[in-house]
């Protein structure tokens, strides 16, 4: 569940505006060929991997299925997953939110130097990631003996796998909101301010309602991405059973022990987390369309 978010708005288009739509004539055998590349793509990397793992997750009964997902180190590894996620969101909204509107609403030196920054962990592999804390926070990094001598622990701990979730996590929100921000511009909060709101009253009463649902788009997508993290946590965590593995090292783990029923359904946990996720995006671009439309038929 990894990879770069789908903006929910394209930077030149002005709030109130909706993308014009143009008519292509091309035969109807060219239209009905995309549509079954597209229907047979989906298909193949889509939906039959999603009806194996909960074929194979159900396939010695429910109450196998039960006990496998309540079994003691998948509901610590769940526990975890949950922690994890509850923190590095809540950090990437504040930071996202703060990022996003410096960027869209003021020009300063260095500007696109932090669009490169927010940028970086799309082109970073996560397993890199995860060995950047190695190497700053390991027995032999640069902060490692500090660490050790005041009996702080962060890798092979809680800590360490926050700190690699936050790193692979914080530009989704970031990414979903700067374009967004931009095309609305700064006519509204302008207004505002010569009416004599103060600077937290303009962003409660008018920016955020304008970005909610951008906003909303982007922590699905960040936390979907926290829960579903697999090779930065792996490289920190130290795969110790029952206080360190998430959902998927938990799977990895079963799966290399041959215990296949116990490993599809924990999987299908985060089967059914994609599939709550998919479901909410379409909602929310849904939502957003809305909000355009009606906003053009104001103007």
């Amino acid at each position: 569940m990894s990879g770069a978010p789908a903006t929910v708005a394209a930077p030149a288009q002005r709030r109130g505006e909706l993308p014009q739509q143009t008519n292509v004539l091309e035969p109807a055998w060219v239209k009905a060929a995309l549509i079954a590349v597209a229907l047979l793509f989906l298909t193949l990397f889509l939906f039959v991997p999603l009806v194996a793992v909960f074929t194979e997750a159900l396939k010695k009964g429910w109450e196998t299925y039960l006990t496998a997902i309540s079994e003691e180190d998948a509901r610590a590894a769940i526990k975890l997953t949950l922690i994890t996620a509850s923190i590095a969101v809540p950090l990437n909204l504040v930071f996202g939110v703060a990022a996003s509107w410096c960027i869209a609403k003021f020009e300063f030196r260095g500007k696109s130097l932090l669009l490169t920054l927010i940028d970086l962990p799309f082109s970073v592999s996560p397993v890199i990631s995860g060995l950047i804390y190695v190497l700053l926070f390991g027995a032999q990094g640069w902060f490692g003996p500090w660490l050790q001598a005041h009996d702080i622990k962060i890798l092979f701990a809680v800590p360490g796998i926050v700190l690699a979730t936050i790193f692979v996590t914080f530009p989704f929100v970031a990414r979903e909101l700067i374009p967004l921000m931009q095309a609305q511009g700064s006519e509204e909060e302008e207004a505002a301010i010569v009416l004599g709101a103060s600077g937290w009253q303009t962003f409660f009463r008018v920016t955020l309602p304008n970005i909610k649902w951008g906003l909303l788009y982007g922590v699905i997508l960040c936390n979907a991405r926290a829960m579903g993290e697999f090779g930065a946590v792996s490289v920190v965590s130290g795969h110790i059973r029952g206080e360190t593995n998430t959902v998927p090292l938990q799977v990895e783990i079963l799966y290399n022990e041959y215990n296949f029923a116990a490993a599809f359904a924990v999987a299908s946990l985060l089967a059914l987390l994609a599939l709550v996720t998919l479901a909410l995006k379409s909602f929310i671009a849904w939502r957003l369309h809305e909000d355009y439309a009606g906003a053009d038929n104001e103007h």
